[in-house]
């Protein structure tokens, strides 16, 4: 079963959030660039997630690859905790499953409540891969165990209604998880 990952980024002086970020390969990096934009496309409409490459570019980098790859088209929402989280991006299906590369830790200060989005990993701080969740309640527990890469910014009320999922179903008739339609970076996006 997956988890997640954090790491602390040091910023220089003057530096913020909302400001241009110089990271790994990228330079004067706008947070609210298209280029940081995702599309989380589900059945019921479309949530828009700021990710966060000030607080983890090595995760934001390989989410965005896997994105332009379709790598989350069509997988399931395997694990949904009601006022908890709702995890996806495992293509088994059932939480077990990965691209096969890790990623490692990039822990950050970031609090983990409604609206964050963070990457699952498993035992292994380093050991996060594809599979990502989103916060349906605080959990401040995750704090600093974790790595946050995004916010949700618009369509948290189609976050709230991904069917929560009983993980005994997985395999079973009863299993009928809500699945991702598409996801898309916003500078991608031509239509």
């Amino acid at each position: 079963m997956a988890i997640l990952i954090f790491a602390l980024v040091k910023k220089g002086p003057g530096s913020s959030a909302d400001a241009l970020y110089k990271g790994p390969g990228e330079t004067n990096l706008d947070l609210d660039s298209p280029e940081n934009t995702l599309f989380l496309d589900l059945n019921d409409g479309r949530v828009v997630i700021q990710m966060r490459p000030d607080l983890a570019p090595f995760h934001v980098a390989r989410i965005k690859k896997l994105v332009r790859q379709k790598y989350y088209d069509g997988l399931n929402f395997h694990r949904v905790i009601e006022d908890f989280m709702a995890q996806g991006g495992d293509p088994m299906g059932n939480g077990t499953g990965g691209s096969g590369v890790n990623i490692g830790a990039e822990f950050s200060k970031e609090k983990f409540v409604r609206g964050v989005v963070g990457m699952a990993r498993n035992e292994n701080d380093n050991g996060a891969d594809s599979q990502f969740f989103i916060m349906l309640g605080d959990a401040r527990w995750l704090d600093n165990q974790y790595t946050v890469w995004g916010i949700v910014s618009d369509g948290m009320d189609f976050v709230d209604g991904i069917k929560i999922i009983d993980s005994s179903t997985v395999g079973t008739r009863e299993y009928n998880p809500d699945k991702i339609v598409r996801m898309q970076i916003a500078a991608d996006v031509t239509e």
